[in-house]
C-alpha cells in the first residue's frame, strides 16, 4: 500500500491531489516531503468570506507538519494561491488542512492534543519531534473548538474551587459541573477573586446561571457574593468540612 493511497483514505480533500513522495535528506531530520497541487477545474476558496473566487497568484511553497510516519516527519508542500476576491480583496485562499498562519495540519494538532492528555506538553513534543510550543497550540485549538461547541443544555448543578498551582498563595479559580452522570471542567481563571469568579460566570452566560439548582462550595466570601448575585435563586451547598472547622 502506497503512502498516497493512505493519505486519500485518511485525510482526503476533494479539491486537492497528493503528488508523488520524496525523501528529504537536508536537514537534521529524515522527512518525507508529499507535493499537493489543486485540481485544474477548482478554484480557491477566500480565506475570509469563505466563497469560491478566481485565482490571483500563488505564493511561494509552504510546508505543513503532517502526523509522522514511523517516526518518520511528513510534510505537506503546497503553493497557496492568491484569491481575488471583490467583497475581500486580494487575499491568500483557505485550505482545508490547516488554518491561518499555522505550520502544523489540522490532523497533526487533534493527534498531538490527544496525546497530551496522556503525557506531559515537554514528553510529547520529544515522542514525535516537535516543540513544545506546537504541542501547547494544539491544545489551545483543541480547547477552542470545545468551547464553540459545548453543550450546556441540562446542567444544573455545579461545584466551585480553587486549586494551588504555584507557591505563594497562586490558586487557579475552578467551575465544574457535577451532575449525576455528567461530571466535567467547565471553566479556569487565575486568583480566587471575586472579578475571577464573576468573570467565569458570565462567560458561561446569564441562561446557564438561571438554570442552575444546586451549587456546592467552600465559605470563601467572594465565591458566597459572587453566587447571591449570579445565581441567587440556586441552593447552595456549603462545604461540610469548612462549617465544622468554623464551628469549633
Amino acid at each position: 500500500m502506497q503512502l498516497k493511497t493512505i493519505l486519500n483514505r485518511v485525510a482526503r480533500h476533494s479539491s486537492f491531489v497528493y503528488e508523488q513522495p520524496s525523501w528529504d535528506e537536508s536537514g537534521e531530520r529524515l522527512t518525507i516531503e508529499v507535493p499537493i497541487r489543486a485540481r485544474a477545474n477548482s478554484r480557491p476558496v477566500c480565506s475570509r468570506c469563505g466563497k469560491r473566487r478566481p485565482g490571483y497568484d500563488r505564493l511561494k511553497p509552504r510546508r505543513f507538519e503532517f502526523v509522522p510516519l514511523w517516526q518518520i516527519a511528513v510534510v505537506f508542500v503546497y503553493a497557496l494561491r492568491r484569491v481575488n476576491c471583490p467583497t475581500c480583496g486580494v487575499v491568500v485562499e483557505r485550505v482545508p488542512w490547516s488554518q491561518g498562519k499555522g505550520r502544523l495540519t489540522t490532523t497533526y494538532q487533534w493527534f498531538l492534543a490527544g496525546w497530551a492528555k496522556r503525557l506531559s506538553w515537554t514528553e510529547v513534543a520529544s515522542a514525535f519531534g516537535t516543540s513544545w510550543e506546537h504541542v501547547r497550540d494544539s491544545v489551545r485549538q483543541a480547547v477552542a473548538w470545545g468551547l464553540v461547541h459545548r453543550d450546556l443544555s441540562g446542567a444544573s448543578a455545579i461545584g466551585i474551587d480553587e486549586i494551588q498551582w504555584r507557591v505563594g498563595h497562586q490558586y487557579l479559580t475552578l467551575v465544574y459541573q457535577i451532575d449525576e452522570g455528567a461530571k466535567r471542567l467547565l471553566w479556569i481563571g487565575r486568583e480566587r477573586t471575586e472579578a475571577t469568579l464573576r468573570q467565569g460566570l458570565e462567560q458561561l452566560g446569564p441562561a446557564f446561571c438561571s438554570g442552575l439548582k444546586f451549587i456546592c462550595s467552600d465559605m470563601w466570601q467572594p465565591y458566597l457574593k459572587v453566587v447571591a448575585e449570579q445565581a441567587g435563586a440556586a441552593v447552595h451547598v456549603l462545604d461540610r468540612f469548612h462549617i465544622m472547622k468554623k464551628l469549633g
